[in-house]
């Protein structure tokens, strides 16, 4: 299995997420030291790490959605792309998300 069609792939993402930090880190230094009160700030950081927690669980859910489809495809002995496989995974991460949206109103909100 040749996987050389990946390196570039791999390449653009991590250097978007690069990007992605640098732009945060300077953001989060202009609002320090733009001497705005300090409760503003820490409220603002705050936000950001309750979207942080609550991006990594729906993914989380997502990404378990979709192993548990990938397992029926490969339990069903599917191996060819057909409209029935997309069908699964579209279907896992549906429920992914309805979880996730179950969870957050259950548990978060």
């Amino acid at each position: 299995m040749e996987l050389e069609f990946l390196i570039p792939i791999v390449l653009f993402i991590c250097i978007t997420y690069a990007i992605k930090a640098v732009v945060d880190a300077r953001v989060r230094r202009q609002m320090v030291s733009a001497n705005g009160s300090e409760d503003l700030v820490r409220s603002i950081l705050e936000g950001e790490e309750t979207r942080r927690r609550h991006a990594s669980l729906r993914w989380g859910i997502v990404m378990v959605a979709l192993a548990i489809g990938f397992v029926l495809i490969e339990a069903f002995g599917w191996d060819e792309v057909t409209p029935g496989v997309i069908a699964v995974l579209l279907g896992a991460t549906g429920l992914g998300n309805l979880a996730y949206y179950a969870a957050a109103r259950k548990f978060l909100g």
